[in-house]
């Protein structure tokens, strides 16, 4: 009797914890994506004065607004494309943990606004969170390879069959207005963010287990 309750006890436990992850990953991408509206709402108020923080290439001034240019959009229509996939790859992302989750998100927002710093066409100005969109979705089909997690590498092959010839779409270089580098930077760095955060097995080590006039470009 008290093994089988034993038993039982690790088993709500364990349910307890899956559902205080659920709500946790949920709450923080939904404040994430709000952010985002938020700060569009500001944009709007103060005559796009936000606009000016995104991206110019090859500017050493322009090395500030890096991370910030991850977080500003160019229009509500801009903000709604990336709000759906942020949600679904933030969320599935976050599953694993808050604390990795942030540091994929950073490890991201970085090295993808250095790469559009760096190769960006002349005189354009790119913004938005599709670069992290993109990364999310590289760290998702990789993570599973990354952790060695069978469960993983199946959430990665299911966002890959549903979302891959989106990806491809936006990656290539015939499209005009949209910063293809950007989103090909994103994906690079989020499969670089699943293997250089992966989970090292337990008892290896004693770290945590995640380790003006510029064209507008999206």
């Amino acid at each position: 009797m008290g093994g089988a309750g034993g038993l039982d006890g690790g088993a709500v436990t364990a349910g307890r914890r899956g559902r205080t992850r659920v709500k946790a990953a949920a709450g923080l991408v939904a404040g994430l994506v709000a952010l985002l509206w938020v700060l569009e709402g500001v944009d709007v108020l103060t005559g796009h004065a936000l606009d000016a923080y995104g991206v110019s290439p090859r500017e050493v001034v322009e090395l500030r607004d890096v991370v910030p240019s991850a977080f500003l959009h160019f229009g509500f229509d801009h903000v709604a494309a990336n709000s759906g996939p942020l949600l679904v790859f933030g969320f599935l992302a976050a599953l694993r943990g808050v604390r990795r989750f942030l540091a994929v998100v950073a490890f991201v927002v970085v090295v993808d606004g250095l790469g559009v710093w760096l190769v960006s066409p002349a005189y354009t100005n790119t913004a938005g969170a599709s670069g992290l969109v993109f990364g999310l979705f590289g760290y998702l089909v990789a993570r599973g390879f990354a952790d060695r997690r069978a469960l993983d590498v199946l959430v990665g092959l299911v966002v890959a069959a549903s979302w891959g010839s989106t990806v491809l779409l936006g990656i290539s270089p015939a499209q005009s207005g949209v910063s293809w580098q950007g989103h090909l930077f994103g994906l690079v760095a989020g499969v670089a963010a699943a293997f250089v955060l992966r989970r090292r097995p337990a008892g290896r080590s004693g770290a945590p287990p995640y380790g003006d006039g510029a064209v507008p470009v999206r």
